[in-house]
């Protein structure tokens, strides 16, 4: 079910949102956050099918904050989902315009969930400090995603500067099976110190850039990036050592190859992770992500931009 509620207010939001609660059941019971996600001039319905889906782990509800693309003095336009169109959430779209587009702060606090934790997430384009923007300030934690930013690269070295705990980012989701098998490889004998460690994939892509910032701060090895035009994502990580290289490797997308020194090659299921199953694995940890902030501050300066 979609309601629009067009030229409205926060107090109008929230009576009919009590009104269709009393009319169809406790559809707040058990919500466990508030996720805020801020799309500016982007299209909102991508994310917030990628919110529906999560929620059906995390029931919550969800304030999409969208510029409004009319030019009118301080006025708000708003749409309730409920139901099938909203997941197992409930869903808040706010076109702001004037005014309230620089009180976003002001404008979000009276729908949030009471004594829930709040999460903020930039889908698209990310501000300079997320942790200082006003819908960041309110959140536990602070999602973006710089695989959806225009420069993505440079994305990543303003979140470094910009840093403070409980940032993350949906580039270094997924890469978290690829960090994950990399690992496992490495606790098995030979234990032998990596000479040199090389990340292949798609030129611009930060996972890539991320995979490499790990590397180089957890082994303290030279790592070398290839960047491949129009390449799936990551798509080979091979580490060098005296007795013949591992090599993870995943040229469709979909399926790797790990092949290591006197052991048959392993095809594992490697596909490219999509953004509702990484929303998902963010909204299961509300506490800092320390790795991700020691890789961004330390590894990313240990390889070329």
């Amino acid at each position: 079910m979609i309601i629009e509620m067009p030229d409205t207010t926060t107090r109008d939001i929230n009576k009919r949102l009590l009104k269709e609660r009393d009319e169809g059941g406790a559809i707040a019971l058990g919500r466990v956050l508030t996720l805020i996600i801020s799309v500016g001039d982007r299209d909102p319905d991508e994310a917030i099918d990628a919110a529906n889906d999560a929620s059906r782990e995390h029931p919550c509800r969800v304030i999409v904050i969208a510029n409004d693309t009319k030019d009118r003095a301080s006025n708000l336009d708003a749409q309730i989902r409920l139901g099938g169109d909203a997941g197992a959430s409930e869903v808040l779209v706010l076109r702001p315009s004037g005014q309230l587009e620089r009180h976003l702060d002001t404008l979000v606090i009276p729908l949030l969930l009471p004594d829930a934790p709040i999460v903020t997430w930039w889908p698209y384009e990310i501000p300079d400090n997320p942790a200082e923007h006003p819908l960041g300030r309110m959140a536990t934690r602070r999602i973006t995603d710089t695989t959806q930013c225009a420069q993505p690269n440079a994305a990543l070295r303003t979140l470094a500067a910009s840093h403070h705990d409980g940032d993350t980012d949906l580039a270094w989701t997924r890469a978290t099976l690829w960090r994950g098998l990399i690992a496992a490889t490495l606790d098995q004998p030979p234990y032998e110190q990596v000479s040199k460690a090389v990340v292949a994939g798609e030129s611009t892509h930060p996972s890539v850039d991320l995979m490499a910032a790990w590397l180089a701060y957890a082994l303290r090895c030279p790592v070398e990036i290839e960047r491949i035009k129009d390449a799936p994502a990551i798509t080979q990580v091979r580490l060098e050592r005296a007795s013949g290289d591992i090599v993870l490797d995943r040229p469709d997308g979909k399926t790797a190859a790990l092949r290591q020194p006197d052991q048959p090659e392993h095809r594992i299921a490697l596909p490219i992770r999509q953004l509702r199953e990484c929303l998902a694995e963010e909204l299961r940890r509300l506490d800092a992500d320390e790795v991700y902030g020691e890789v961004l501050q330390k590894g990313l300066a240990r390889i070329d931009a």
